[in-house]
């Protein structure tokens, strides 16, 4: 790769940076912005030693790899939180208490939130279920 086409490779990358694409955190690349990576390095690519066709079917393939990925981990993640709230849904009617013991009451409906699963007492107060939450 010469120096101009990193060039269009690192312009490519800050325009796929400006659509919302992320490099750390939760991966955020998605089709069309490989697809602009890929033809910026094509465009410019050393005419005198070209990239060889094996190493773009090399970089599609793991690239859909990686989206195959991304589409199992979200459906496990799903099911994972329905298997929680049916598992969650025999404490309705049962006594719990939080981890300090400060919150303590009946359950009176179950909900799934960022970060796991909610329960709420009568009067309206939740306890997020977990490690050191009690049952009665």
């Amino acid at each position: 790769m010469t120096v101009s086409s990193v060039g269009a490779v690192t312009q490519a990358q800050g325009a796929a940076a400006q659509n919302g694409i992320t490099k750390g955190g939760a991966p955020e690349m998605d089709y069309d912005a490989f697809l602009q990576l890929l033809v910026a390095q094509m465009k410019n690519q050393d005419p005198l030693n070209p990239a060889e066709s094996t190493e773009y079917i090399a970089q599609f393939a793991t690239f859909a790899n990686v989206e195959q990925s991304i589409q199992t981990n979200t459906r496990l993640e799903s099911m994972m939180t329905v298997s929680a709230l049916t598992q969650a849904d025999a404490l309705i009617g049962r006594t719990l208490t939080s981890l300090d013991g400060a919150t303590r009451g009946t359950v009176t409906s179950i909900r799934a939130v960022d970060g796991g699963i909610q329960a709420t007492i009568e009067g309206g107060e939740t306890i997020m279920l977990g490690d050191g939450v009690s049952v009665a």
